[in-house]
């Protein structure tokens, strides 16, 4: 099967979605990212009742502005990058900006064609994606030396399955980073991190404001603990 072309992809999204724009300032620049009007629009009961899937990927979460602007200041050298659940592209757009290459993955392939759009309007460019079921991870998916996820600890058994996706994921020199706005999956994600000897820093707290909306996002800093017999 042919793959869709830029033009047809992004005509092809015009067409099933209701689109709105959001402004975001990332690097002394300013993003203008394409999203669905509303994700509460793209419920679907049949996904809903096969897996509790819900279209949490069509918002701009807070959690992923806090994390561009974490990423955008890295130096990336070019060294891969795996995001988990890149949404609308925003984190993946600024992972590019700072010099990593990205493979940007999602449960939906809605996700995947916003993310390539976006990035094609802010960068030039489209990253590699994938579409991945983290219940169902792909064998060939590989190691990434930089790990990188937005706000995605909203289901209580997501704690467990993104601390198990970090370590099939994460290099052995690696280091990921999770921003979370308080989930009650957090506590969850953590405590199974330390079962799978994963070591996850105190997180550290930033603050974050957009009208009515008051947020402290919390970045855990997650790395292999050392082996006791090195």
């Amino acid at each position: 099967m042919t793959s869709p072309s830029p033009e047809e992809e992004a005509a092809s999204l015009e067409r099933r979605f209701v689109l709105i724009e959001h402004e975001v300032p990332l690097g002394g620049r300013t993003l203008t990212l394409r999203g669905p009007r509303s994700a509460e629009e793209l419920i679907d009961e049949h996904d809903f009742a096969v897996d509790e899937r819900m279209p949490y990927w069509a918002e701009l979460w807070p959690s992923a502005r806090v994390m561009a602007a974490r990423i955008a200041r890295e130096d990336g050298s070019n060294a891969p990058l795996l995001e988990l659940g890149c949404g609308l592209g925003l984190v993946t757009i600024a992972a590019l900006t700072a010099g990593y290459s990205v493979l940007a993955t999602d449960y939906y392939a809605d996700a995947l064609s916003f993310t390539r759009m976006n990035t094609r309007a802010a960068l030039g460019r489209p990253p590699l994606t994938r579409m991945v079921d983290w219940r169902a991870l792909p064998e060939d998916l590989g190691r990434f030396p930089r790990v990188v996820a937005a706000d995605v600890l909203y289901e209580r058994e997501y704690g467990s399955l993104v601390a198990e996706v970090i370590s099939r994921t994460l290099a052995p020199d690696g280091h990921a980073t999770i921003a979370d706005p308080g989930r009650s999956a957090a506590s969850e994600f953590v405590r199974r991190c330390a079962e799978l000897q994963l070591r996850v820093d105190a997180p550290r707290p930033v603050p974050f404001e957009d009208g009515d909306i008051r947020q402290r996002i919390q970045l855990y800093e997650i790395r292999w603990m050392p082996d006791p017999d090195e």
